[in-house]
């Protein structure tokens, strides 16, 4: 059964988009590997999330829901061997970031994922990790790959690591080893990545060193910290408002304000574009549990400009390439995207995916080794295809938002991924006046 978005006058109304999914995953993970009870508000419940928060108890942290949001988790300061395999299902960001925290206890745990997830590289976190001293197996026929066992170590070494390819989720997985390593562990950034791995840690007590290195940054950790217990508040997704803010620009009748958008420089790159395509006002600056966040007030914009995000910017948007391709292709002029190669192996191969979200719509686009090129339509896209998801939530979401101001409406094969990141999506779409229903 396909899902069919439909265009619409406008998209107006304000709104407070989900918790941030990397700030959640943290959190939760953070408290069980903590020593004591912490409180969390404003946590992200789509699926990916409590797919963290379920790994956490199979390794032995109590994890309770209080309400809409509101969690307590109880640790112990350590993991222990889980009674079963542990089923990131969709997760790559979950799994990734738990194999750096079970590295450093004396534990045997099986992982798997869906089909997805077992499709995608794990050797960028694997390699370092044995590096320290992890043994792991294949359990599945590809190498590096879920399904695998991880052995973690009491005994790990701290290592001197630059990755191939900068990522925040290889140098949280190593930072979070380095907390239970002999030595200091030090990751050195080819660019700078987000940084919530490191803030976080310092609101639990870690001491994490951060000093410019290069065009990146040189990140070090001493071994043999605990973490404590404390309270935390999410902030809200900049990636799940991303939609909301391309829904708004490309509807010439929208009246939009989003509340608490995160300013994290590692995390708003779509917003920095997305304010020099059209004018955006960013109003009430404030600070929520150690992150910046602004009001998002957006009214009618009349057309876009056409930008081409710079390479320094692109870790700063990683999550947000398909819908700014769509935002581009609405844009008038040509939009380039270079330096995205990251996207090959995201839950799809994004650039690919996205390429195909826009061609099957009517749009001119072209497909690079690291991105893709957009012809805009000056705000006439035509609209009428159907969008093979791929498993990709964002590119699912991608092409209902384009199927709001789109000549024809645009159809999508598959929504059920989308709750692993935004599971009020169809909720809050449908408030703020989108037709989006099955078909």
């Amino acid at each position: 059964m396909v899902w069919i978005s439909s265009p619409v006058s406008s998209i107006s109304g304000d709104i407070t988009p989900p918790g941030d999914k990397s700030c959640s995953h943290r959190a939760v993970l953070f408290a069980a590997m903590a020593d004591g009870v912490s409180h969390i508000t404003g946590l992200l419940e789509g699926d990916d999330v409590l797919r963290t928060a379920e790994a956490c108890r199979q390794l032995g942290a109590k994890v309770e829901r209080k309400g809409a949001g509101r969690w307590v988790v109880s640790g112990s300061g350590g993991f222990a061997t889980p009674p079963e395999t542990i089923d990131f299902g969709n997760s790559g960001t979950g799994s990734r970031l738990m194999m750096g925290a079970m590295a450093g206890y004396n534990l045997r745990v099986s992982l798997a994922g869906d089909q997805s997830l077992s499709g995608r590289p794990m050797d960028r976190v694997l390699n370092p990790l044995r590096e320290m001293g992890v043994v792991t197996s294949d359990l599945g026929p590809e190498a590096d790959k879920l399904p695998l066992v991880l052995c973690g170590s009491s005994q790990l070494k701290a290592i001197d690591y630059t990755p191939p390819v900068a990522s925040a989720q290889v140098k949280s997985c190593i930072l979070l080893a380095g907390l239970n390593a002999q030595g200091t562990t030090i990751v050195r950034e080819p660019h700078t990545t987000r940084d919530h791995t490191e803030r976080m840690l310092r609101g639990f007590g870690a001491e994490v060193g951060c000093t410019p290195g290069g065009d990146g940054q040189i990140v070090s950790i001493e071994g043999g910290q605990a973490l404590k217990a404390g309270d935390f508040t999410v902030p809200a997704d900049p990636s799940s408002a991303a939609f909301l803010i391309a829904a708004a620009l490309l509807s010439p009748g929208s009246k939009l304000s989003i509340d608490g958008h995160m300013m994290n420089e590692t995390r708003n790159g779509f917003l920095r574009m997305a304010c020099q395509m059209a004018d955006i006002d960013l109003a009430d600056p404030r600070e929520v549990s150690g992150e910046d966040i602004v009001t998002v007030r957006i009214s009618g914009p009349d057309g876009l400009r056409a930008v081409n995000p710079p390479h320094d910017i692109v870790p700063a948007m990683i999550d947000e390439f398909p819908i700014f391709a769509v935002l581009a292709a609405f844009a008038d002029g040509e939009t380039r995207v270079t330096g995205a190669k990251e996207l090959r192996v995201k839950e799809s191969d994004r650039i690919k995916a996205t390429v195909k979200m826009l061609r099957v719509n009517g749009v001119e686009v072209e497909e690079l080794e690291d991105g893709f090129v957009v012809q805009g339509c000056a705000g006439k896209v035509p609209g009428g295809g159907i969008v093979e998801a791929c498993h990709d939530h964002r590119i699912a979401m991608s092409a209902l938002i384009m199927g709001t101001v789109s000549q024809k409406p645009v159809a999508v094969d598959d929504v059920s991924m989308i709750n692993t990141s935004y599971p009020e999506f169809f909720a809050h779409l449908a408030q703020l006046g989108a037709d989006i229903r099955e078909g």
